[in-house]
């Protein structure tokens, strides 16, 4: 597959990552980038992730055959509202977004019957920085990314979005929205909410500085999502708020079940339950299901 134009609605980590493993795919032959800052997508036309640095969204959409929105989730309907007027009827859309419920429903009411030309997609990588300074043509090499398709979509649409993030070196998952928000809310956004909140448990005690000073690799490991972008997160937490909760009230009872073992001092319980969950992490496989050799849909 061959693209000649792709327009870059967002210049920061994960939009110029994309730009730049599509340029080393040899996907694109060239890239248009708009940024809400103009610093940003300046920067980008420096370092060779854009080819042309666009005036606005909209001109930065024009005869483009593939748009990838890079925005915030909560920024998803209206940026497309925007570029609809200036958008061409064979473009292929797709967003980066870490929720696909709200995204989808935004693309409803901003694309109207145009809708099919707009995939949803979720790529499961990142880092803990931001900005276009660190994006990375490796970023998606090898890494999961999951598209949810509307009903409208035909399977010559979900062939044609995937075909794209496998000329990146992706490996393409697909699974409803709903399904997809329950999901990632179990195992990347309530983590980040954890590591956030247990960051601040820490900055709250008179002791949390000279804690830090002795702090080494099991907090280091524990806490390193801690250091997201913090205007990333809010939009993720927000918008998936209810199943975020609902992961939170599920820790906080086996929680409550380890601090009363603990109190009775029941050594055989505590162990049973710091090795079944020790084993399980042990069986997990990043970009599986868990079982090694299992590369099957997340459920």
């Amino acid at each position: 597959m061959a693209l000649e134009h792709l327009a870059l609605i967002g210049c920061g980590l994960m939009g110029g990552s994309f730009a730049l493993a599509a340029k080393r795919a040899g996907l694109v032959q060239r890239v248009s980038g708009f940024s809400r800052s103009p610093q940003s997508a300046e920067r980008a036309r420096e370092l060779g992730i854009v080819d042309r640095v666009a005036p606005s969204a909209q001109a930065c959409v024009q005869g483009a055959d593939l748009v990838l929105i890079a925005v915030p989730v909560a920024a998803t309907q209206a940026t497309l509202e925007a570029l609809l007027p200036h958008l061409g009827r064979q473009a292929l859309v797709m967003d980066v977004g870490s929720t696909k419920h709200d995204v989808a429903q935004a693309a409803q009411a901003a694309l109207g019957d145009r809708i099919g030309q707009f995939m949803p997609a979720h790529p499961i990588c990142g880092k803990e920085v931001a900005g276009i300074e660190h994006a990375d043509a490796a970023l998606y090499l090898d890494q999961q990314v999951i598209l949810t398709p509307l009903p409208c979509h035909a399977p010559a649409d979900i062939e044609r979005a995937r075909a794209i993030w496998l000329a990146l070196g992706c490996r393409v998952r697909q699974m409803p929205a709903d399904e997809h928000d329950r999901a990632l809310a179990a195992v990347s956004h309530f983590p980040h909410m954890m590591a956030f909140a247990y960051m601040r448990s820490l900055m709250a005690q008179p002791e949390g500085e000279p804690f830090l000073a002795v702090a080494g690799p099991g907090f280091r490991d524990t806490t390193r999502i801690a250091a997201g972008d913090p205007d990333l997160w809010t939009d993720v937490l927000l918008a998936n708020a209810r199943e975020v909760i609902a992961q939170s009230q599920s820790l906080q009872t086996q929680m409550r079940e380890l601090e009363a073992m603990l109190q009775q001092q029941d050594r055989p319980a505590v162990r049973n339950f710091i090795a079944r969950a020790s084993a399980r992490r042990a069986a997990w496989r990043l970009g599986g299901s868990g079982t090694p050799g299992d590369d099957g849909p997340l459920a």
